[in-house]
């Protein structure tokens, strides 16, 4: 049975991606006892899945395995995993918070051995990888995923494949009777770090997404390249299997439209701009990049990073907001159509694959479980005047990575003096 024992002077933070763990860690590191609470199995979030960060191309693991290392040392911080916050209700200093655990059927014996998922045979959906893969029913998140525990997923559940996974297991580590479980416990603060999601390129219905299998979206594509994606790195088109030597990168993919995302969201551009380098790492010298734009936002340090990608010969590019997507169904290639808006000239292009470069949205909608104010985008606003409630990262605003590690810092101290002010005054 999962306990968890806090004050009004605890902290909970909400989502373990990149900012959750960054405000946690600031807090912890200045002495707050933290409650941080993921509602998947594993802390790291969307940045976990990506292959690299901009502008650097560094991979993930290098910002990742520092944050994992401060998070294993810290003796403030309580991890709960595959739990979610039902409800707040309280005031600062004084939160009464309801989180519903969901059984991971493994339990802390685990190490990771992997027995459990070479016993069974039945595979799922892969949402590490966005569904373009499966992966087995009994499985390790990814490599870097802390805890580093296995989960059984519940659809095996009474059923011969979780008595395989059980009987694998020389550990006595898992436990196929876990049950649900409902935690209360007090918050003098809650930073709310729930993250983004992709918009439903679905909805987006002239470019074909959910028609043509060659029309995929730049979170997709981002697992496409990564050696430890689902094709090993190969930069292939779903259709058919054949490397992709002809890349269309579609931008605003859902954004700055009256239709879908009225906001800008930030990173687009820039994840369009990386993207090309993974075509001509991964397809060669002689592969195409084509970015169809209304205009490049790279801003600050990134303008060397769009300089550098002008110039490379491999990559064009064509003001224009494609006005829809065909597909030759001969040959599952994807013809764009639209007016580029510097010459006037209209065109049908081909490409061998298209990339949805798509917005970005808040993943929670927070104001069912707390009374938090939200701007016309859903994003989290500043809390009121002497609130207890902060956004962080994501959940605030449409953010690149370093800007979410900021704006979590922030969260983490403005909380901070919440605790801190309210201990005073009953003190």
């Amino acid at each position: 049975m999962a306990t968890v024992v806090a004050t009004n002077e605890t902290l909970l933070v909400v989502g373990g991606g990149i900012s959750g763990m960054t405000a946690a860690l600031e807090a912890a590191e200045t002495g707050k006892d933290v409650v941080l609470v993921e509602k998947g199995p594993a802390l790291g979030g969307r940045v976990s899945r990506l292959y690299k960060y901009f502008p650097k191309l560094c991979h993930p693991t290098c910002g990742l395995e520092i944050n994992l290392r401060r998070l294993k040392a810290s003796k403030r911080i309580r991890v709960l995993t595959l739990a979610e916050v039902r409800k707040v209700s309280g005031a600062p200093g004084n939160y009464a918070v309801t989180v519903s655990v969901a059984p991971r059927y493994v339990n802390e014996n685990c190490t990771a051995c992997g027995a459990c998922g070479d016993a069974v045979s039945t595979e799922i959906p892969n949402p590490f990888n966005y569904g373009l893969n499966n992966m087995k029913a009994a499985y390790l998140p990814f490599s870097m995923a802390y805890p580093q525990r296995y989960v059984i997923d519940p659809s095996i559940i009474a059923t011969g494949e979780a008595e395989k996974a059980k009987a694998a297991c020389q550990y006595n580590a898992i436990d196929l009777d876990m049950k649900e479980e409902v935690l209360t416990f007090n918050a003098g603060a809650i930073i709310w770090a729930t993250g983004w999601k992709p918009y439903d390129a679905a909805k987006i219905q002239p470019y074909g997404y959910d028609r043509f299998a060659n029309v995929i979206t730049s979170v997709e594509f981002e697992r496409l390249a990564d050696p430890r994606g689902p094709t090993g790195g190969r930069v292939i088109r779903p259709s058919d299997g054949k490397e992709a030597k002809n890349v269309a990168f579609i931008q605003c993919a859902g954004s700055r439209d009256r239709n879908h995302l009225t906001h800008c969201s930030r990173i687009c551009c820039m994840a369009s701009l990386k993207q090309t380098t993974y075509v001509r790492e991964r397809c060669g010298d002689d592969a195409k990049s084509t970015i169809y734009y209304i205009d490049i936002r790279a801003i600050d340090r990134f303008e060397d990073f769009y300089q550098k990608v002008q110039a490379d010969p491999t990559v064009r590019f064509v003001k224009s907001k494609v006005a829809s997507i065909t597909e030759d169904q001969k040959t599952g290639d994807v013809i764009l159509h639209g007016v580029d808006t510097e010459g006037y000239h209209r065109y049908d292009a081909r490409h061998d694959l298209c990339v949805l470069a798509i917005g970005m949205e808040p993943s929670v909608d927070v104001r069912a479980i707390a009374d938090v104010s939200v701007d016309v985008s859903g994003f989290i606003e500043a809390s009121i005047p002497d609130g207890g409630m902060f956004g962080a990262g994501c959940a605030s605003n449409a953010l690149d990575v370093n800007r979410s590690v900021q704006s979590a810092t922030a969260s983490a101290m403005r909380a901070i003096q919440v605790i801190n002010r309210v201990a005073r005054a009953e003190g």
